[in-house]
Formats: structure tokens, sequence, C-alpha cells
């Protein structure tokens, strides 16, 4: 019950701060009270920025509480630089990559179209996942799962935000991005899944942000003369508070994956997409359509069907 519980709770601070990304990049009527947001354009070198300014919130802030969630953590850590343990460094190093990747793609996909519907495009990455379980590890998809992955797509489809019958570029380009988002998940999901086996949540949980870190940071040297003139106090409110919700949802989900394992904890973040998009209707009135609505009932039942489905499998 606690893991469930964990993961449940895990998935809400995940949506508080998928809607901060969306208001930092689009200005938005809050409650319906007063303006805020819109502080960059939902570009490339802004999300790097963005993700720099939440994870140097994140990095120091979990290695100043390791100690107390973990306390062999440090040692844990120093010991996967030995030359045994070090194939465990590489799989953390790789999985801080497709940490880096995920977040700025969905960041970007999140500015571009609504909140809820890329996560919804986002939460297609089970299907990713079951190819590159079967791809790496040779589990073979049941002919149930085929059907659901199935299900995930047709549910993703009906959720893009297209404009009328008019091919609009700006949320082909978002929906594009929210997938590719989950592409990169999937991958640092397998490789997380295999890390756990040998590595406590709490220091893999900071050396995926570490390397997140310095990744987003050195890109942000190819755009160094286009940060100016920014709403710098706005920005950093904003990133603070993404900071504490990335880092405390990341955590809580982690723990509760340790405690139901991966696929029951998959199976109770199904929720993420209808979550966020019922927050972002509460707080910001982020409206969608009939057919996106359906979109995103589709793929949350489907993830949650497949999760359930791998739980009683013995693959």
């Amino acid at each position: 019950m606690l893991g469930f519980l964990l993961v449940l709770l895990a998935a809400s601070f995940f949506c508080f701060q998928n809607v901060i990304v969306r208001i930092l990049f689009n200005q938005q009527n809050l409650f319906g009270a007063f303006a805020v947001g819109g502080f960059v354009d939902p570009t490339l070198q802004n999300s790097f920025l963005l993700l720099f300014m939440r994870t140097v919130v994140v990095v120091p802030l979990l290695a100043t509480l390791m100690p107390a969630l973990y306390r062999p953590a440090w040692k844990e850590i120093r010991q996967l630089a030995m030359p045994q343990q070090r194939v465990f460094l590489a799989q953390a190093a790789a999985s801080g990559v497709f940490m880096f990747l995920y977040l700025a793609l969905l960041y970007i996909a999140i500015g571009l179209i609504p909140t809820g519907i890329a996560l919804t495009l986002f939460f297609t990455y089970p299907v990713f996942t079951a190819l590159l379980d079967w791809w790496i590890f040779g589990a073979q998809p049941s002919r149930f799962r085929w059907v659901i992955m199935g299900l995930i797509l047709v549910g993703s489809f009906l959720a893009m935000p297209l404009t009328g019958t008019e091919l609009n570029l700006t949320s082909w380009l978002g929906a594009i991005l929210g997938v590719a988002s989950g592409v990169a998940y999937a991958l640092y999901g397998v490789i997380a899944q295999k890390s756990f086996e040998r590595v406590h949540p709490v220091p893999f949980t900071w050396l995926s942000f570490a390397v997140t870190l310095g990744l987003s940071g050195m890109s942000l040297l190819f755009w160094r003369s286009q940060f100016t003139s920014l709403a710098w106090t706005g920005l950093w409110i904003g990133g603070v508070l993404s900071a504490i919700f990335t880092l405390t949802g990341h955590l809580l989900n982690n723990f509760g994956i340790r405690l139901i394992g991966a696929t029951r904890a998959s199976m109770v973040g199904a929720s993420n997409p209808a979550l966020t998009a019922l927050l972002a209707w509460l707080a910001i009135q982020e409206s969608l359509s009939g057919l996106q609505v359906t979109g995103v009932g589709v793929v949350t039942l489907s993830v949650a069907l497949l999760s359930q489905e791998k739980a009683k499998s013995p693959s």
C-alpha cells in the first residue's frame, strides 16, 4: 500500500512541475485571477536553460539530503569508481544522458502544445519499453500486449493537437518531440531498472541529475549571447519550484519502484496524463477538444492495462 501511495504522490508532483514549465513558456491566466508567465520562448536553447536552472538547484539539494535519506550513499558512489564497479557507474551515467534528453524534449513539447497532450504523447513510452525489452532481453510481447500497444498509438493519434484539417507545423513538431521524449524515457527506464539491482535509488537519482546538470550546462555554451534581458526573477522562482517538485517526484517514484516493482509503478503512473490535463484545466484553464479528451483516456487506460498484464505475466 505504501509503494502505491508513493508512486501516486510522485505522479502528482510531476503534474505540478509540468504545469510550471507550461507557465514559464507561455503566459497563462492562473486560476482565472491574474496573468503570469511567458518568460521565454519554447526553443531548444531555452529548454536547456530551464533544465540547467532546475538541476543546478536539485543536485546540491539532494547532495545535502542524501545522508539522511540513505546513509551509505556517498560510500556507494565512491565504490562505483572502482574498476570492478565501473560498469554500474557507466549505467548510471547513461541514464543521466537519457534523462537529459527526455526532459529537454518534453520541455519543448510542453511549450509548443497543451500540457496534457504533451504528457499523453510522452506516455507512449511503454510501447518503446516493451520493444526494447524484446530487442535487448528477448522478452517478446504477447498478443495481448501488441493489442494494447496498438491502442496506445491510436489514443496518441487522437490526442494530437491538430487545428481543423490544416497542418499546423508547431503542433506537429510538439507532437513529434512529445513521442521522442517517450523514446528517451524508455531507454532511461530500461537502464534504471537494471541498475537498481546493484545501486540504491538515492545515489542513482543523484548521479542521473548530476549528469543532466553537466550536459545542460555544456549545451548553454552554444547560446551564451542569447540569454540577456530575460525575466530572471520569474525564471528563478519557476525554476526553484520546478526543482523541488521534480526532485520530490523522482525520489518518491524510485522508492515506490523498489517497493512494488516497475510494472506496478508504471500502472499507477499511467494516471499522469489525465492528472496533468485536469490540473492544467483547473490552474490555467487549458481546454481540450472532445477527441483529445478521448485520446487522453485511451492512452491512460491502455497503459494501465498493459502494466496490469505485465504484472501478471511471468515474462
